[in-house]
């Protein structure tokens, strides 16, 4: 399993992100789309992340924003149904992301309904924190956060390997 910056346009990125709208139709009555945009996770301090099968099967992804000073937000994260460990993966290299680009905190959102989401994230470390945002007052949100280092790390070779993924510059990145 391979976890790797991808730009969210991309045709496999934007497969995994209906696949998770639909998904999030099905259990909340809302896509979530309309609290995503992409140009969100274009921006310096922002990643968008997808996760592959050894045989290169894209099979999860996940994005963060910047939030406000010191704090990124977590979103469209997705792993496919029986593809074990990726949502993991995806999560621990987007925690990765943030402490090397120097945020103390992750936030997210998620509607209480989606008991599955509020406990990968609590599994994760991740506790109940204020509604933020466009989510105060919305009772059927609940936020949650997680303190991450916010001393940013060397930069990592594209093949060293983060809790059984790797990570790294998209192969397109002419620094890579």
């Amino acid at each position: 399993m391979k976890v790797e910056l991808a730009d969210p346009e991309s045709p496999e990125a934007q497969q995994l992100l209906s696949s998770l709208s639909q998904t999030l139709q099905q259990i909340t009555g809302s896509s979530g789309t309309a609290s995503f945009d992409i140009s969100d996770v274009k921006v310096e301090g922002a990643c968008f992340a997808i996760c592959r099968l050894s045989t290169g099967v894209p099979v999860a992804c996940g994005a963060l924003r910047p939030l406000q000073p010191g704090v990124a937000e977590l979103k469209r994260m997705f792993a496919v149904p029986n593809s074990k460990s990726a949502g993991a993966a995806v999560l621990a290299f987007l925690e990765q992301m943030a402490s090397e680009f120097g945020y103390g905190e992750l936030w997210l959102e998620t509607r209480r309904v989606n008991e599955r989401a509020v406990s990968f994230y609590e599994r994760h470390g991740y506790h109940p924190i204020p509604n933020f945002g466009r989510y105060t007052g919305r009772a059927e949100a609940i936020c949650l956060g997680k303190r991450v280092s916010s001393v940013p790390l060397p930069p990592q070779p594209a093949t060293q390997s983060f809790h059984g993924a790797s990570y790294g510059k998209p192969q397109n990145d002419p620094d890579a």
